[in-house]
C-alpha cells in the first residue's frame, strides 16, 4: 500500500490534535480495527502528519535526514520523505541500506560495519555506491572493508567520519552514549587525511550524535533530577558547538563535505542552531513513542500504538492481555515497559510486568473488560514494535482503517 500523508484533510485533522481527547483518539482507533485480529499495530496518519509537521518546524529550514531504526517500515519511511522538509535516510545496518537504496537515493549507515558480504556487494555496484555511505571511526574498519574488495577491484564506497558528541564532565564523568573513539578536533582530521589518502574511498560527510541531548528527556523524574538534567544538558551542548564546529573547520581543510549531520528528536532547536551542521537526524519523534513525553521544549503525539486481546480474568480487578513483553532496548527498568492508555486506569502486576505470552493488568478499568475486548498500549521507543509485528493499520481523519503496511519483517527482512 502507498501512504500519502499530503492530503489537507489531513493537515486539518492534526491541526486539530485529537490525541488530546483520549476517549474519542483511541477509540477511534479501537472502532476503526475492531474486526482485525491482534496483535496489531495501528498508526494515525493525522498525528504522523503533526508529528511530522512539529520536526519540520523545530528544525528551523535544515533538512532532517529520517533514521530508519525508528520507522522500520519503507511505506511510512517513503511517506515521510515525500513530506517538505525531509532528505534521505539514516540507516542502522549496510544490508538494510543496500536494500532501501534500491529505490531511496541517499542512505548514510549511522553504525560502522563489518558485513564482509553487503561490502562486497556494495563495491561491486555503482548504482549502490553513489547511493550509500558508510560510517566509520577507525582506519581498521577501512582496513577490514580493503581486505574484502580491493581498492582496484571496486566502486570507490563514500565515507562518513562518526565524531564522539558525549560530554566529559569533571564532577560526573562521561556523559552520553560510548561511540566514536574520536572526540577532538585534531583526531578527526587526522582521521579525515588518513581516509583522503586511501584509494577506493571517498570522504563527503561528518556525523556527531548528542544523544545525551536528543534522547534523555528532560523533565522525566523528580523537580530536583529534571533541573540537573537541564544544567547537563545546557552545559553540554555549550561545549559540543565549539567542539563540533572545530572538528568540521579542521575536515574542511582536508576534503569538501557534502553534509555535516547532527541532532535527534530531542535536540532539533539547539543543533539546528549550530553554523557547522547542515543536516538533523530524527526518527522517534514522527511515530511519538512515550519515553519522548518528558520533554519541555516539545510534545509529540501518539502516533503509533498497538493493541492486545483480553483472554482471561483471574480476579474480578485484574485482566490478562496475550502477549505484551514488547520491552524496548536499553537500561533495564519500569520506562522500558509498554504503557497501557485505553482504557485507562490500568497497570501491571509489580511481579509480572510485561510477559512473552500473558500479561495480567490490574486497577478499577480491569473491572469492566471481558474476553474479547481490547487493550491498546504504547511503547517506550520508535520502530521497536514493528519487530513483533507484519504491518501497520492506518487511521485516517475519516476513521477508517486503510489497507496494511508491511512492516520490515512483513517484507521478510530481519537486520538486527
Amino acid at each position: 500500500m502507498t501512504l500519502d500523508l499530503s492530503p489537507a484533510e489531513i493537515g486539518h485533522a492534526a491541526a486539530a490534535q485529537p490525541w488530546r481527547e483520549p476517549a474519542r483518539f483511541w477509540g477511534g482507533l479501537q472502532a476503526a480495527t475492531a474486526e482485525l485480529p491482534a496483535p496489531l499495530v495501528a498508526l494515525s496518519t493525522a498525528a504522523l502528519r503533526w508529528n511530522a509537521d512539529e520536526l519540520r518546524r523545530r528544525a528551523g529550514g535544515l533538512p532532517i535526514r529520517v533514521a530508519s531504526k525508528s520507522i522500520r517500515s519503507r511505506g511510512v519511511l517513503d511517506a515521510v520523505l515525500a513530506l517538505p522538509g525531509f532528505r534521505g535516510v539514516l540507516a542502522y545496518t549496510l544490508a538494510e541500506a543496500l536494500w532501501l537504496a534500491e529505490t531511496i537515493d541517499d542512505v548514510v549507515v549511522g553504525y560502522p560495519s563489518v558485513d564482509r558480504a553487503s561490502i562486497r556487494r556494495l563495491g561491486a555496484s555503482a548504482e549502490l555506491a553513489a547511493r550509500v555511505t558508510l560510517m566509520v571511526d577507525s582506519t581498521e574498519q577501512l582496513d577490514l572493508i580493503d581486505a574484502v574488495v580491493a581498492p582496484a577491484q571496486r566502486t570507490p564506497i563514500r565515507v562518513c567520519l562518526d565524531l564522539d558528541a558525549s560530554w566529559r564532565s569533571r564532577a560526573l564523568g562521561h556523559i552520553g552514549v560510548r561511540r566514536s573513539p574520536v572526540r577532538e578536533p585534531h583526531e578527526l582530521r587526522a582521521l579525515a587525511a588518513a581516509v583522503h589518502a586511501r584509494p577506493g574511498f571517498a570522504l563527503v560527510g561528518v556525523m556527531a550524535y548528542e544523544a545525551q541531548i536528543a534522547g534523555v528527556a528532560d523533565r522525566a523524574g523528580g523537580r530536583a533530577e529534571a533541573a540537573l538534567l537541564r544544567r547537563v544538558q545546557r552545559a553540554s551542548a555549550a561545549e559540543l558547538v565549539e567542539r563540533r564546529g572545530a572538528a568540521v573547520a579542521a575536515v574542511r581543510e582536508v576534503a569538501e563535505l557534502e553534509f555535516v549531520n547532527g541532532g535527534g528528536t530531542g535536540s532539533l532547536e539547539r543543533t539546528a542552531a549550530e553554523s557547522a551542521v547542515t543536516e538533523l537526524a530524527a526518527g522517534s519523534g514522527l511515530y511519538g513513542p512515550h519515553l519522548f513525553d518528558h520533554y519541555s521544549a516539545f510534545a509529540v503525539a501518539p502516533a503509533l500504538g498497538f493493541a492486545l486481546d483480553v483472554v482471561r480474568r483471574p480476579s474480578p480487578d485484574r485482566a490478562t492481555l496475550l502477549g505484551g513483553g514488547w520491552i524496548a532496548s536499553g537500561p533495564a527498568a519500569a520506562d522500558r515497559l509498554p504503557l497501557p492508555v485505553w482504557p485507562e486506569g490500568l497497570a501491571y502486576e509489580a511481579r509480572e510486568g510485561a510477559g512473552e505470552v500473558q500479561t495480567p493488568l490490574r486497577g478499577a478499568a480491569a473491572r469492566d473488560l471481558r474476553a474479547g475486548d481490547r487493550v491498546w498500549l504504547r511503547h517506550a521507543k520508535a520502530g521497536e514494535p514493528l519487530e513483533h509485528a507484519t504491518g501497520i493499520v492506518p487511521v485516517g481523519p475519516d476513521g477508517r482503517a486503510g489497507d496494511e503496511i508491511p512492516s520490515y519483517r512483513g517484507e521478510g527482512k530481519c537486520f538486527l
